[in-house]
């Protein structure tokens, strides 16, 4: 969902609305001028907010099961990159992974309505931490909740 409520399709996402993109503003040969990526200073953000989901993800005992990765490095890069090109970045994950289809993606995993909570509680909590301007926290906040909504597979 964009800031004024409309709905984005993952990969679409260039910031929104017209105070996320003048917030954005830098250098006009730059393509993610204009977006929630460069409000937020790039790809060390989303390295940064990712960092702290997963600090909450490692002693979660409904969602650290759920990955194989003893130290989350795969699933950390996985999630920054599609997160960053999601908000405007370089199509980087899209080159290296193919369309993001996150259902598809997410099918193996029991996602119930608690590992639904306890994801978005981490992400809320780490988006939270970082502190970015009010009108992107509500975006990314309002995202989040639809993303995990419609990744819940079971009852």
């Amino acid at each position: 969902m964009s800031a004024t409520g409309a709905r984005d399709r993952p990969g679409d996402r260039t910031g929104g609305d017209a105070a996320l993109a003048s917030a954005a503003m830098s250098d006009p040969g730059d393509p993610t001028a204009g977006t929630v990526y460069a409000a937020v200073g790039g790809q060390r953000f989303f390295d940064e907010l990712v960092d702290h989901f997963y600090r909450g993800v490692r002693d979660d005992p409904v969602l650290r099961p759920m990955y194989v990765d003893d130290d989350l490095t795969e699933a950390r890069r996985h999630l920054a990159g599609f997160l960053a090109q999601y908000w405007g970045g370089p199509p980087a994950y899209s080159a290296e992974r193919g369309h993001p289809r996150l259902r598809m993606r997410h099918a193996p995993f029991p996602i119930d309505p608690a590992a639904r909570d306890a994801w978005l509680a981490h992400m809320t909590e780490a988006v939270r931490a970082m502190a970015p301007p009010a009108e992107i926290e509500r975006a990314m906040l309002e995202y989040f909740a639809m993303a995990a909504d419609h990744l819940v597979n079971q009852a």
